[in-house]
């Protein structure tokens, strides 16, 4: 009881946010990405946009043809390139884009939030399919194995 009697709110600030968009699945990533705008232009904060390539849907001629891998990051890329001008024009200032591959949960967890260094990441979560190896999918690992602040978004 001491501690809470003796405790003061503080404003809480966020400098860099990192939400995670499912390339292939738009709906769980909406209202996800509406939020971090949101909270990015009000703070006047850096905005990391990160995809994944999920390797995982991938079948075995597909992953070692070159051609297609080639393929598929250009259409995540480009498809970042979109999700950063709709930032942009909102009014975010400060937009970062990153391209990676493998296990969304991993990935994300293990090498994006450690190189871009959030204070807060944001994810949506998949409506239909929840087995699959998605962003959408994946939001359980990513709140439960982060070590910065996981908002998820429906």
């Amino acid at each position: 009881m001491d501690d809470l009697r003796d405790y003061k709110v503080t404003k809480i600030e966020y400098d860099k946010i990192l939400i995670c968009v499912d390339s292939d699945d738009f709906v769980s990533s909406k209202n996800a990405f509406n939020y971090a705008c949101s909270l990015a232009k009000h703070y006047d904060a850096k905005l990391g946009i990160v995809s994944v390539l999920e390797t995982g849907d991938l079948n075995i001629f597909q992953s070692l043809d070159k051609d297609t891998l080639a393929e598929r990051r250009n259409e995540i890329k480009e498809l970042l390139e979109g999700y950063g001008q709709k930032a942009k024009t909102y009014g975010v200032k400060d937009v970062h884009l990153m391209v990676t591959e493998g296990n969304p949960g991993h990935v994300i967890v293990e090498k994006v939030i450690p190189a871009f260094e959030p204070d807060l990441v944001i994810v949506g979560v998949e409506e239909k399919n929840r087995n699959r190896n998605t962003i959408g999918s994946q939001a359980a690992r990513i709140v439960n194995d982060s070590k910065v602040s996981v908002s998820v978004i429906r």
